[in-house]
């Protein structure tokens, strides 16, 4: 089974000028979020030299975005939104900030995803507010089988390209790497995390860059950002697949926080 790179599909599927917001759509089997519920959440729009396409994200501090490395290779400016749960209707809590800073990882590899993983830094520093607040960078490794959510405003079926209104989340649990290898081959690195839901729940194109998240303590933790997903397509069976964070805590600290 081979991965399908979603930055391809975004290419093909998600050209700024023809994106649609869909009401009522949702991420694989998710749920409508309500406003203020992951006041981290980011939604990017990502120019390149030749394309315009969507992502997610999640706000680190005032200053940072994280989100896949595919993301933001090659990106010539970011229009990114916070403070809103949808894309496109009227909301006073919503702050648009752009920028063309950003950092990928040293070692990502475009043609395998291998550490998927980048930064974006906004021009100004955000002010938080009940709607705009930071995620937590996560203290200990991905344990199998923990209860994590996947969030995204990605498409909803694999025949429809529209992207979601509202932010949608699900439910998910995290595989380990030795079963989600039986689906994907030895394409799965340690640093990559698969999950699934109860039956096709999980991420479909539209929602890479997206946050896969713990919630613990009463607090909200980032423990993968959304990756790739099955050449079989979104409505598969198949896990979706992640970058985890935990490797990368010490490389996020040293940009955000120099």
């Amino acid at each position: 089974m081979s991965l399908i790179f979603l930055f391809v599909c975004f290419v093909a599927s998600f050209l700024a000028s023809s994106v649609e917001a869909k009401p009522g759509a949702r991420i694989i089997g998710g749920l409508d979020s309500y406003a203020g519920q992951f006041p981290f959440a980011a939604a990017i729009n990502v120019q390149t030299a030749d394309s315009r396409f969507f992502c997610g994200g999640a706000l680190l501090n005032h200053n940072w975005v994280i989100t896949s490395g595919h993301c933001v290779n090659n990106a010539t400016i970011f229009t990114i939104q916070l403070g809103s749960n949808t894309l496109t209707s009227a909301d006073p809590d919503r702050e648009i900030f752009s920028t063309n800073d950003y950092v990928i990882h040293p070692d990502f590899v475009p043609d395998t995803i291998e550490n998927d993983i980048g930064l974006i830094k906004l021009r100004l520093p955000v002010s938080f507010t009940s709607y705009i607040q930071p995620i937590n960078l996560p203290t200990v490794s991905l344990l199998n089988e923990t209860q994590v959510t996947a969030l995204g405003w990605g498409q909803t079926s694999d025949s429809d390209s529209a992207l979601s209104e509202t932010l949608q989340y699900v439910s998910a649990t995290i595989l380990s790497n030795a079963a989600c290898r039986l689906v994907y081959g030895n394409q799965i690195t340690d640093n990559m995390a698969c999950v699934e839901g109860n039956y096709n729940e999980g991420t479909c194109i539209g929602d890479t860059g997206s946050p896969l998240v713990e919630y613990l303590s009463r607090l909200y933790w980032i423990v993968g950002v959304s990756s790739f997903l099955s050449g079989n397509g979104c409505e598969s069976t198949d896990p979706s697949g992640y970058t985890r964070i935990f490797p990368y805590t010490d490389w996020i600290r040293t940009i955000i926080n120099p």
